[in-house]
């Protein structure tokens, strides 16, 4: 997603600037910018578009001074475009900004109120307005930073720049990654290694609720509210692939460990707790067209396929429309019932997915309303579609899809909330009650990510199983299926996912004390007969893996081992057993030494059929 790199030093920033968001391109975005001060004046460049459109422009208007700033934009609030890329300024006061500011509605109206004239859609250009405001408030730049922070809710990595104090840099965390190089009397600031590391290998990670200030070569870290920190720098031993991996030893594992992230990203933006409802700003189909609709039929293929039944699952449930999903290759083959009352939605991460193009061009044909789920911006399926809801996963290198995965589903939550209250089906309570499930969803993520250690031990130890068994109850049963998926797809295991009360039709047969048995049983309405399901596996010999909730006593007693998630409410669980079950996926893979990155015969993206 979004990047950012800042530069306070002897040399000219401009290069070091553009050649740090040159490494961060990998992220994905859709517009840069750069600022820098030189004699307490700041320029700013910008521009829609790659990299190379800002380097044109700055051939032809170029600038100078040894203080900057950079940023590479993905669209959150505010369509692609050179007014919405950063940096943004105000008065003085000059930021680029990743995350979002969940406030940011309240403090544009205050600071309209106030006199402020706003230029952008975005919710960064709040951040230098309301500095530019509180500056009048207090007596340096710095302070008026610490005070208009204090009034910001959020996610956020900043850098900013002052024209009153043009020697000064400051940077601030929470939420969103942001690092400090250290150089020879010169500091690198960046949202990731690297873009930084061809000037340094000494860094201090910045943690949530921090400051940093840089001014007469030196750099001093405290708190938001003005509390002092020591900082201990680490030396990072990557080379430029390893780095672009985040440390990890394998993109699949950093986009694992990305999801909270991307969770965040995709949610930006778009919710309206007051309302009880969401904004889908790229959706293009009114609360009449929504109401008129008598059926939607969910298309996919693939992990994309098993986010379609989640699908299935919320919409039915919330929307009261009945709801069939169709794996995209079947679809045209047959002679599906659909018509111009029929939404169609196409879930495909890459939104070049072949079937699912072809799919979406005979439901089209056929009169059908088309909306696509996709995470790559104007992309064949995204073009073509009535609308579409966007995911912010950024790119996702791994061919085993995770991160995509999770922001589909949260793009269904997303769409279930929005087609429930145009019909008129979903109460505004209701619709805060998702929303605020879906909120928590990031934390409990990271809460989750814990289990890693814990699940490349169990790794190890079902290393050997030639066939693995994965089961789940309504709306977990999807991510028993996806749990196989994986497994079968990065370590070449055998593995079949059920719904947990289809055992005793046949799967039953093959339990035995050689097969693993991955049992989906956290807390919720079918606890009592997924344990159940569970207990017949251990009559059988099986070897049960269970991922319950935490504290689960009685699973954990029963089962060989428990792997314990934290849940609130059964609502957005699918979400969070994803987890486990990649990280299951993954060490298996690594342990068995095979490609984890890019399995045999496989594609990212399949564009053919």
């Amino acid at each position: 997603m979004c990047g950012i790199v800042g530069y306070t030093g002897s040399q000219e920033a401009t290069s070091i600037i553009v050649e740090g968001l040159r490494k961060l391109e990998y992220r994905g975005y859709d517009s840069a910018g750069i600022c820098t001060i030189s004699s307490g004046k700041a320029a700013i460049r910008r521009s829609e578009g790659k990299l190379a459109n800002l380097e044109r422009l700055l051939k032809a208007e170029p600038i100078n001074g040894s203080l900057g700033i950079g940023h590479t934009r993905w669209a959150t609030h505010g369509r692609p475009s050179e007014i919405n890329a950063h940096p943004h300024q105000a008065g003085s006061f000059i930021v680029v900004h990743n995350g979002i500011i969940e406030n940011y509605l309240q403090l544009r109206d205050e600071l309209k109120a106030a006199g402020h004239t706003f230029k952008s859609e975005t919710d960064t250009e709040v951040i230098s307005h309301l500095i530019e405001d509180r500056r009048r408030r207090t007596d340096s730049f710095e302070a008026a930073v610490r005070l208009a922070l204090s009034e910001v809710r959020g996610a956020y990595a900043l850098c900013i720049l002052s024209e009153q104090e043009p020697d000064v840099m400051i940077a601030a965390k929470h939420g969103a990654p942001m690092v400090v190089g250290l150089g020879e009397g010169e500091f690198f600031v960046a949202s990731d290694i690297p873009a930084i590391l061809a000037h340094t290998r000494s860094m201090v990670f910045m943690e949530d609720g921090e400051l940093a200030v840089f001014k007469n070569g030196t750099v001093n870290f405290s708190t938001v509210a003005g509390v002092e920190l020591e900082k201990t720098p680490r030396h990072i031993d990557w080379s430029p692939h390893m780095a672009e991996k985040g440390g990890y030893k394998h993109f699949m594992l950093k986009e694992i460990f990305e999801q909270p992230r991307a969770v965040r990203d995709t949610l930006a933006g778009r919710l309206r707790e007051e309302e009880g409802d969401v904004y889908l700003e790229d959706l293009q189909l009114s609360d009449e067209q929504l109401k008129g609709i008598d059926r939607v039929t969910i298309i996919a293929c693939g992990t994309s396929w098993h986010a379609a039944l989640v699908g299935k699952f919320l919409i039915e449930e919330h929307c009261r429309v009945p709801v069939e999903v169709d794996i995209a290759s079947e679809f045209r083959y047959r002679n599906p019932v659909i018509d111009e009352k029929s939404l169609v939605m196409l879930i495909s991460q890459s939104g070049e997915t072949a079937d699912t193009l072809a799919a979406m061009r005979e439901a089209r044909r056929r009169g059908a309303k088309c909306v696509a789920i996709c995470n790559v911006v104007d992309s064949s399926i995204a073009r073509e579609a009535d609308g579409v809801v966007y995911t912010h996963a950024g790119p996702e290198i791994g061919v085993a899809s995770t991160k995509a995965f999770v922001t589909q589903l949260i793009a269904l939550y997303l769409f279930t909330i929005r087609l429930g209250r145009s019909r008129g089906m979903m109460t505004v309570d209701a619709g805060r009650a998702l929303i605020a499930a879906v909120v928590r969803v990031p934390a409990l993520m990271e809460e989750a990510l814990k289990l890693n250690e814990q699940v490349e031990k169990v790794a190890r130890n079902y290393l050997q199983a030639r066939d693995f068994l994965y089961l789940g109850r309504g709306m977990n049963y999807p991510i028993a299926l996806e749990g196989a998926l994986k497994l079968k797809e990065i370590s070449y295991i055998h593995a079949e996912g059920y719904p947990a009360g289809e055992m005793k039709h046949g799967p039953i047969a093959l339990i035995d004390e050689h097969m693993p048995v991955v049992v989906l049983v956290p807390q919720g309405s079918n606890y009592e007969k997924v344990f159940s399901n569970m207990e017949e596996v251990i009559a059988r010999g099986g070897r049960v893996i269970a991922v319950c909730s935490q504290g689960d006593s009685e699973v954990a007693a029963k089962a060989e081992v428990a792997l314990e998630i934290p849940t609130e409410g059964e609502e957005v669980a699918p979400i969070i057993l994803s987890i486990p079950m990649q990280l299951l996926a993954y060490h298996v893979a690594v342990l068995k030494g095979t490609d984890v990155d890019q399995p045999r015969n496989l594609a990212k993206s399949v564009t053919v059929e």
